[in-house]
């Protein structure tokens, strides 16, 4: 089921963070269907988290889609290599987003592996912002594309298992160390074993 607009406008990215563990981010690039299952996220909470690219209501060309309504993708670059996935959530200039840091995949496996360059999978092939976003297709381009549109290229569906409590690892997010106190907020959701 696709999950509707709706289900992104809580003004709680903490929550939604967490909620998004089990869900399915399925991907159409260019006629090749790809499905993963999210196993890790982080919450950003502009604008009063350093961490976060809207930090002090930062608005830029590449933040701007943060400040809209929630329910859209907005993908940067890192370090000018990786293509980083995150999920605007939050009402109309509310700028939160939860980065998606990791999926198992489900379905498109073949063509997962032809974008990681590889032959066959290996352990955390998928288990980074970077590789994960590589194996699904995803770019810089596709900025803005909603997530709850039927026609669109990028959805979330709600997906058909759910960790349980006791199964979420809950931490720091990683390599925000500039962002002092908030690097240490524990905002970060692992889902340990999802099958």
């Amino acid at each position: 089921m696709l999950l509707p607009q709706d289900y992104y406008l809580t003004d709680d990215v903490v929550a939604l963070a967490r909620d998004l563990l089990g869900r399915h981010l399925v991907t159409n690039i260019e006629g090749v269907t790809t499905v993963g299952i999210i196993t890790e996220t982080e919450a950003y909470r502009g604008p009063e988290d350093r961490g976060s690219h809207a930090w002090n209501n930062r608005r830029t060309n590449r933040t701007e889609i943060m400040f809209g309504p929630g329910g859209h993708a907005y993908i940067y670059l890192c370090y000018g290599i990786h293509q980083m996935f995150n999920v605007v959530s939050g009402p109309e200039d509310m700028p939160h987003a939860i980065l998606i840091r990791a999926m198992e995949p489900v379905t498109g496996i073949e063509s997962m592996l032809e974008r990681r360059k590889l032959i066959a999978p290996r352990k955390q092939w998928t288990g980074g912002p970077g590789t994960a976003t590589q194996a699904l297709g995803l770019h810089t381009r596709l900025t803005g594309t909603s997530l709850f549109d039927p026609a669109s290229s990028i959805q979330l569906h709600a997906g058909d298992a759910r960790p349980q409590p006791q199964d979420i690892q809950v931490g720091p997010r990683v390599g925000i160390e500039y962002a002092g106190e908030d690097a240490h907020l524990p905002w970060r959701f692992q889902w340990l074993s999802p099958r």
